[in-house]
């Protein structure tokens, strides 16, 4: 009975998206007085066309749809991570992800080389710290700018939250109060939280504060059937009028049969067996998301995710449904290893 509870719950909420990914679409042209098409200016700049863009929450920002993952570029070789962002910066992408975590602030220092010199005005640049208390927040917001080169980053958030515990802990010890101050004093732009773990801490941060603006969480064709954050989260997001921002839309190589980060393995795998690359991208973009922050192992892999994105037709509520019905069977212990 309770699975059946949690089903219709999902097909309720699911149901209940039409329309808003839509409204999250930013219009790629208008129609002058001849009736051809103008390019929107907020859809070029000085280094040529842009992604499609989608609104930021419920502030009067916007960004692109598609973001650079940190953590790939900490782990590659320096010449490929120059290669990357280099390719993203000219594949349209605008959003940049990272954290002070990544290979010890190897991520962040990489953007430093070779994102900020150049490109600082173009790029919205999110950052994340996993401090437990206001003073090594402190630390790490310090580290940050210093590594990336640059005197404010557009998005900071609080990093990994793990379980209703690790909240409540981190925000009796000041974690919060430093992130509102950093956003006070213009080190940081906007503010939020991050999290792949337990939809549980997110509930938890989300009534515990309405001072955040976005939400970075696990988004993909398996979550609804295990653990889901697209089911818990999303809803209270779309209500406080939050950004929510996709990660591990590929499970963190989940859907490849892998059991630790960014590997594939010997599992069963969703993809290729089950679904495509762009089916399981397409399938997060079709709900009401602010950006998808993809992984890319090198420059190729990342031109891929940009021409999907170039082509994107979102998924109407029957396909989604279809692609969660056809990956129920795998186990999510396997394919989300990473929740709890």
């Amino acid at each position: 009975m309770e699975n059946n509870k949690q089903n219709n719950q999902r097909r309720t909420f699911l149901k209940s998206l039409a329309g808003l990914t839509a409204g999250m679409m930013l219009p790629l042209s208008s129609i002058n007085a001849e009736g051809k098409a103008i390019p929107s200016p907020y859809m070029r700049d000085r280094l040529g066309d842009l992604l499609p863009k989608r609104k930021f929450g419920k502030s009067d920002l916007s960004v692109t749809m598609l973001g650079l993952g940190g953590a790939h570029i900490a782990r590659m070789k320096e010449s490929e991570a120059q290669k990357t962002i280099e390719r993203a910066l000219e594949g349209g992408i605008r959003f940049f992800d990272n954290a002070e975590s990544y290979g010890g602030g190897t991520g962040e220092r990489r953007y430093g080389q070779f994102l900020t010199p150049k490109y600082r005005d173009l790029a919205f640049i999110q950052s994340k710290s996993t401090a437990r208390d206001g003073k090594t927040a402190q630390e790490h917001l310090e580290g940050t700018l210093s590594r990336m080169k640059t005197d404010y980053i557009d998005l900071w958030l609080i990093h990994a939250v793990t379980s209703p515990g690790d909240v409540d802990s981190r925000l009796k010890n000041g974690v919060l109060d430093y992130v509102l101050k950093a956003k006070e004093s213009g080190k940081v732009k906007h503010i939020g939280f991050s999290g792949h773990s337990d939809y549980n801490a997110h509930l938890r941060m989300l009534e515990s504060t309405d001072e955040l603006e976005a939400c970075q969480m696990p988004i993909n064709a398996f979550d609804p059937n295990y653990k889901s954050f697209i089911t818990n989260v999303m809803p209270k997001l779309m209500e406080k009028g939050m950004a929510p921002c996709a990660m591990k839309t590929l499970a963190n190589g989940g859907f490849f049969g892998g059991t630790t980060h960014f590997n594939s393995g010997d599992k069963p795998r969703i993809v290729p067996n089950v679904l495509t690359v762009e089916e399981a991208i397409y399938f997060s973009w079709s709900l009401p998301i602010s950006v998808l922050v993809t992984g890319a192992d090198h420059a190729d892999m990342l031109t891929e995710k940009i021409d999907f994105a170039k082509r994107f037709k979102a998924f109407d509520e029957k396909k989604r449904q279809e692609l969660i019905s056809r990956v129920s069977g795998f186990d999510g212990k396997s394919v989300e290893y990473y929740k709890v």
